[in-house]
């Protein structure tokens, strides 16, 4: 089920009534409505992938509380491993098996071996495997490193496992932030309901007016780069840059509304990416909770910077690869995360990772410094490059789509419509690029009532013009 859809909007206000009037003060019931809802709102695309997500949430249920009950290490151990192998194996076969099958014959032709048939499976990847997947991972992880207590309450955690407001598209959620909330009561909160609302309606901005009106553009100029000269090329990279943040970010802040409709508070997943003044402030501030994830479940597993300069490097490089091919199994997914690898390796080295951490470009200033606006455009024009990469179907594609991009550097010919789309958006994020929950737009209630009216208006206007399934469902 979309959430820019005449379904959802039926749908959502149904399970608010059942939840906060028929079942108010109920733990169980209230929990027992999020469970049922998330699966009718899972199996909405397709019934099959309820199977799956059943699956994954019995295994590691039972492997929580055998890891938490068993007294040895060890055995503990191989419990941990049980619910890793079992969890990368899901994605390795529904995800990857046929990336990998491919790659190895092409691979053997290279060598000169013949053509062989080759052996794929026909399977439909399931929505959003990569968020929840990872989210049942890191429950058991937390549990072996007791950081977290396992539950024996299956409905409340197979309610977090299948959370329909942040299921198919993050933010991937940290039992220990989420799995409390759920199994303990809720009051109802007028305030939290109305901050709720606004970032639904901020969301859906972006999602049905912003995104959905600069994809068809950014399709049709990646699908037929060759006909359209370097400045249209530019264009076809930005629109995307910015297409794919509002779809995403936009994703993130329904679910963060909808979820403060229910009593719930989940994480930040972006806060004003765009205005990043380097790339490892770019990447504290774009997908929060899967970089924080590989960080925490990953990068300080391996070592992290205790290692020493070199260890450290090769560190994050097995993290910008791992975090690149979890988006897909394509090559040009992981030279995106190769890229951005590229980028961090020279901050790290020289200590500038951590340069610009906590508070915001251009503070209790109206516009950035000279040296501010040089750092934004410089890490901005690396974002959309290394974006080329994750569009294009090919590596060959991206490279010939970047040449074109800078040999043939002339004014766009075309496909102008969607500056305005994006200079609006811009505007707008830069006065609100203080907080990220919308909750300091403004101390005159009459500029609040009006940004919130114009919201409103062009949502009205361009639901359902041009609908398209949000981005990250395909991860």
């Amino acid at each position: 089920m979309l959430f820019n859809s005449n379904d959802y909007l039926i749908f959502l206000p149904i399970v608010y009534v059942l939840y906060w009037l028929l079942f108010k003060g109920n733990l169980k019931a209230q929990n027992l409505v999020i469970l049922v809802s998330s699966y009718v709102f899972y199996g909405w695309w397709d019934y099959r992938f309820l199977f799956l997500i059943l699956l994954s949430t019995l295994v590691d249920f039972f492997i929580g509380l055998k890891v938490q009950n068993e007294l040895k290490p060890s055995k503990q151990k191989i419990y941990l491993w049980v619910s890793i192998l079992f969890n990368i194996g899901v994605l390795a076969v529904f995800k990857y098996f046929n990336f990998f099958i491919d790659s190895l014959m092409e691979f053997l032709m290279e060598l000169g071996f013949s053509q062989t048939n080759r052996w794929t499976i026909n399977i439909i990847l399931p929505v959003g495997i990569s968020f929840y997947t990872f989210q049942t991972m890191s429950y058991t992880i937390d549990i072996y490193r007791k950081n977290l207590k396992a539950t024996s309450d299956f409905i409340g955690f197979a309610s977090f496992v299948a959370f329909f407001p942040q299921l198919v598209a993050g933010p991937i959620e940290r039992a220990t932030n989420l799995l409390p909330q759920i199994l303990n009561k809720r009051k109802f909160d007028y305030k939290q309901s109305v901050q709720g609302l606004r970032l639904i309606l901020y969301g859906m901005f972006k999602k049905v007016v912003i995104a959905d009106s600069l994809a068809p553009r950014a399709n049709d100029i990646f699908a037929n780069y060759q006909d359209y000269d370097g400045g249209t090329l530019w264009l076809g990279a930005i629109y995307f840059s910015f297409q794919i943040y509002c779809d995403f970010s936009g994703y993130s802040d329904i679910a963060i509304g909808t979820s403060k409709l229910f009593g719930f508070e989940l994480m930040s997943n972006f806060k004003f990416p765009y205005f990043s003044r380097n790339i490892g402030e770019f990447w504290r501030r774009w997908h929060i909770s899967l970089s924080t994830w590989f960080r925490d479940y990953l990068y300080i597993p391996l070592g992290g910077s205790k290692g020493g300069k070199w260890q450290s490097l090769k560190n994050i490089f097995i993290i910008f690869l791992v975090s690149g091919f979890w988006h897909g199994a394509n090559w040009t997914f992981l030279m995106w995360g190769f890229i951005h690898a590229l980028l961090y390796v020279p901050l790290f080295y020289f200590d500038l990772n951590r340069k610009y951490v906590g508070g915001i470009v251009a503070q209790n200033k109206f516009l950035p410094s000279i040296k501010e606006f040089i750092e934004i455009g410089v890490t901005y024009f690396f974002v959309v490059i290394a974006w080329v990469f994750f569009r294009s179907d090919t590596i060959s594609n991206a490279f010939l789509y970047i040449k074109k991009m800078f040999i043939e550097i002339q004014l766009p010919s075309s496909k102008l419509q969607g500056v305005g789309y994006c200079l609006v958006f811009i505007i707008i994020e830069w006065f609100l690029r203080k907080d990220e929950r919308l909750s300091t737009i403004s101390k005159y209630k009459i500029i609040r009532i009006l940004f919130y009216i114009f919201l409103l208006f062009h949502v009205v206007q361009y639901f359902g013009v041009v609908q398209t399934d949000f981005i990250y469902f395909q991860f």
